[in-house]
């Protein structure tokens, strides 16, 4: 029983067509070293991988050591860092029954600090003070010593209502006016830092407020914070000219001051000038009420909306506006947008509006004046209501009376012909070369 059995298929060979394709003959193996013959055969030939050998001289050589007995014993121990002679007891490692010896090896970490005392004549001479008494002073001094200036817990310990920064500003003082007090010259004391730098406990006290409220913001206000932060330095870039601007304005206030100096020169002095000269005061009618209102806005907020309240002409007239200010070398929008910058801008938006205004009546009056003149001299078949035609007979050729309408009809413009007369029971008469 088979496998074809199992499943149920026909017992039927494979087609005898198909050629078996020639294998390889494979290469005998050869049993490698140091394996036995039962353990090849029963691998099969396929032997798992073996550690390769390593040069002993690349592994990490363990440190000749004489022979040593290494023990842990519990013994005592005392510390130069208390001064009461404590002992007590660890675990130590003993190598050949010999305990180490020395000092306890944490003493090192055991530091203090220097607190000067004073005495009593050194107190009454330069540390008196109103706001603190002389058994304050000395608790505080006290306090000091024994938490190492850990004014926290000094001030816990404090016996009056004193805060941290007022316990600081108390020490720091007392001890620069010693240190002062006591050198030869103040020159010898200048670089020490509590002589260099003074406590300032305002600063202190302003410090630790901001830094509790910086603390305690939520997410919402910190992101509030980096948007207006981002905006201000957003208009600081937008108000600082460039170099090129800056080199740009100096040339048109030098220009200025040259055409006034010139101007004053020719009618009066220019004491005279500079004194009766009235004020250039911005006029401010132009600024809307509401920014009026307010006592702090943005300039560029501004500007734009006096363009919306003073401009009302088409979005056309706007354009031929825009295109005239840039054909003048002048910006759209005033790079330093002053009160005094914008005042001045918005009145050359006015006389530009005022010269388109002007500009548009005078081709109205011209185009009017030459259609009247034309009309005198245009053929009777002309219409007298079309002032383009009489243009077009300016610079057309001249046509004699003699020719007929016909002829003339037809070079005339195709567009401006007038409509076909009505056909006649008459043909017209020919000329003859007599007439």
């Amino acid at each position: 029983m088979d496998a074809k059995d199992i499943l149920g298929l026909p017992k039927t060979a494979f087609p005898g067509n198909q050629e078996r394709k020639s294998r390889t003959p494979k290469e005998p193996q050869r049993k490698p070293d140091g394996v036995s013959r039962e353990v090849y055969a029963l691998t099969g030939g396929v032997l798992p991988p073996l550690m390769p050998n390593l040069d002993p001289l690349h592994l990490k050589k363990r440190p000749i050591v004489g022979k040593e007995k290494i023990t842990w014993q519990w013994l005592p121990f005392t510390s130069t860092a208390r001064t009461d002679n404590l002992q007590l007891y660890h675990w130590v490692r003993v190598v050949n029954g010999v305990p180490p010896t020395g000092d306890y090896a944490f003493a090192k970490c055991n530091k203090s600090v220097d607190v000067l005392k004073y005495t009593d004549e050194e107190y009454e001479k330069h540390l008196t003070d109103n706001a603190w008494s002389k058994e304050e002073t000395d608790k505080l001094f006290e306090l000091c010593e024994r938490f190492d200036l850990r004014f926290v817990v000094i001030a816990d310990r404090f016996p009056s209502d004193r805060t941290v920064e007022e316990l600081k500003s108390r020490y720091y003082s007392v001890t620069r006016k010693l240190l002062i007090a006591r050198a030869a010259s103040p020159d010898d004391v200048a670089n020490h830092p509590l002589v260099k730098e003074q406590f300032n406990a305002k600063h202190e006290t302003e410090r630790k407020r901001a830094l509790s409220a910086v603390l305690s913001q939520t997410k919402q206000q910190e992101r509030k914070d980096s948007e207006i932060l981002t905006e201000a330095k957003r208009i600081m870039e937008t108000r600082t000219p460039s170099k090129a601007d800056e080199v740009e304005l100096q040339g048109q206030s030098e220009v200025g001051s040259g055409e006034k100096a010139t101007g004053a020169g020719e009618d009066a002095s220019p004491v005279t000038a500079s004194t009766d000269a009235p004020p250039v005061v911005p006029d401010t009618s132009s600024i809307p009420a509401n920014l009026r209102a307010l006592k702090v806005y943005l300039r560029t907020n501004a500007l734009d909306q006096m363009l919306q309240a003073v401009s009302s002409a088409s979005g056309r007239t706007n354009i031929h506006i825009e295109q005239m200010i840039q054909d003048l070398s002048v910006n759209l929008k005033p790079k330093v947008p002053t009160k005094a910058v914008c005042a001045e801008h918005l009145e050359l938006r006015k006389e530009i509006l005022t010269l388109l205004n002007l500009q548009k009546q005078m081709q109205k009056v011209t185009e009017a004046t030459g259609t009247g003149s034309g009309s005198r001299e245009r053929p009777n078949s002309e219409a007298p209501s079309t002032p383009k035609r009489s243009n077009r007979d300016m610079d057309r050729a001249f046509v004699p009376d003699a020719v007929g309408k016909r002829d003339q009809k037809r070079k005339a413009p195709g567009r401006f012909e007038p409509p076909p007369s009505p056909p006649q029971s008459k043909r017209p008469r020919k000329y003859k070369a007599s007439d």
